[in-house]
């Protein structure tokens, strides 16, 4: 369920958009950041709040790699496995993670910590093989590096909520 600051705060962003679609990726992202990932609730209130059909929302968020809709872990770890990447060893940095974490690509591991995904190019490709979590974009990732960049993400997910899977707690006002 929608809190009321929650929804005034996405009407504003629709009512200064040119039209309600230019606003739909971000209503999707915040109601993504809202539940986690973008709920079947979700997806009909952003159809209600944009005047689409959950139809419409439905296909704006299967289109987008980075919108979830199932429930993903409180980190997403993203392994760009486009050529560049694949070209300097971002396969083995993909396989060395999912061991380490152990969940095949797709996978959540089992403390709903992580969620690792293949995402097509994250437009690093002068920093290969790259991986983002959040909004950080990682390049030059080694297998070591990328354990370590697991760690850190880690122990800040305990103090600093980030992204999808780290629903806001807010009160209806």
């Amino acid at each position: 369920m929608l809190t009321n600051r929650l929804k005034s705060d996405l009407q504003a962003r629709i009512a200064h958009a040119v039209t309600n679609r230019e606003a739909a990726v971000d209503v999707i992202k915040e109601l993504q950041r809202h539940y986690g990932w973008l709920t079947d609730e979700a997806v009909a209130e952003a159809a209600g709040l944009l005047g689409l059909t959950p139809l419409q929302v439905e296909e704006l968020a299967t289109f987008y790699e980075m919108i979830y809709r199932r429930p993903v872990g409180k980190r997403v770890v993203h392994v760009c496995d486009s050529i560049s990447c694949w070209a300097m060893g971002g396969e083995s940095l993909m396989a060395h993670l999912a061991a380490k974490l152990g969940v095949e690509p797709g996978g959540t591991t089992a403390d709903g910590m992580f969620t690792l995904l293949p995402c097509c190019c994250l437009g690093n490709c002068g920093e290969a093989p790259t991986l983002m979590i959040g909004d950080t974009l990682y390049g030059r990732v080694t297998p070591e590096r990328g354990e370590e960049i697991l760690s850190n993400a880690r122990e800040t997910a305990a103090t600093v909520p980030e992204g999808p899977g780290t629903p806001q707690e807010e009160e209806n006002v």
